[in-house]
């Protein structure tokens, strides 16, 4: 273990330079640059408000910041994940001519994701400023669910890096898990309403959801589920192990695949 944390200390400068490099590439030969960050969501907002605050009649004045609140951990989860996953083959002419920790490439997918996430939250206390949302001490907990989510992005992307290099349908496969998976953490409707269908379980044992719940608590001024933190955090120090050791023991196997 002290050979990968003095490795990754070594190289901890070129991470960040492949950070910068995925941000400049994100946003080459856009006209609206990082700004679309902050355009995309607001807009999604807006729709998602309209169209479920009326087909499931909720008119509550908070509920573009449930909408919002949920959407951005979710579009980070997904648009992290899916950057993970290709990540090795995106390299390949660079891991094909010089060594460095191929480990990096991945980390660098889910960090300048991240970043970007960072940043989209402006959005977020903007309008949560108009829409008269008063910062309470729960919002300490909001800490807590942006490690959160981060851990599991992690975890998930070094799981699909490796599944990426050997299996080239798991882009398409995972396309499809991430939509099953957005509609499995109460988005766009309160989960109070799967209570009677019998499907209330499946939230509950979503990783994803339950930090997007405490997230939400930490906004709304209430005070989080210590059982979806617990839940959450364990599911995520697993993720990343399991990422770990599939990653380690296949990086010798990358360069005959990609």
């Amino acid at each position: 273990m002290k050979k990968y944390i003095d490795s990754f200390m070594h190289y901890r400068f070129l991470l960040w330079e492949l950070v910068k490099k995925g941000i400049k590439l994100k946003y080459r030969r856009s006209y609206l640059g990082i700004v679309w960050s902050l355009l995309e969501p607001l807009l999604t907002m807006i729709v998602l408000t309209i169209v479920f605050g009326t087909i499931l009649g909720n008119h509550e004045k908070t509920f573009p910041i449930y909408i919002l609140s949920g959407r951005l951990l979710y579009s980070f989860y997904s648009s992290s994940t899916k950057a993970a996953l290709s990540s090795i083959r995106k390299n390949a002419a660079m891991i094909k001519k010089v060594y460095v920790p191929k480990y990096l490439y991945t980390l660098s997918s889910i960090l300048y994701n991240y970043i970007i996430f960072l940043i989209s939250l402006v959005v977020l206390v903007a309008v949560g400023a108009v829409l008269g949302i008063q910062p309470s001490i729960y919002l300490l907990q909001a800490p807590l669910a942006l490690l959160l989510v981060l851990l599991l992005a992690v975890g998930s992307g070094l799981i699909l890096a490796t599944l990426g290099v050997f299996f080239r349908d798991m882009e398409y496969l995972w396309s499809v898990a991430l939509m099953l998976i957005m509609y499995m953490c109460a988005i766009f409707y309160k989960p109070e309403r799967l209570l009677s269908s019998g499907f209330y379980w499946i939230l509950k044992y979503n990783p994803l959801y339950c930090i997007i719940s405490i997230f939400r608590s930490s906004i709304f001024g209430e005070l989080m589920n210590m059982g979806y933190f617990l839940y959450a955090l364990g599911f995520s120090v697993v993720t990343i192990i399991i990422g770990l050791v599939c990653f380690i023991k296949k990086q010798d196997e990358f360069i005959l695949q990609i």
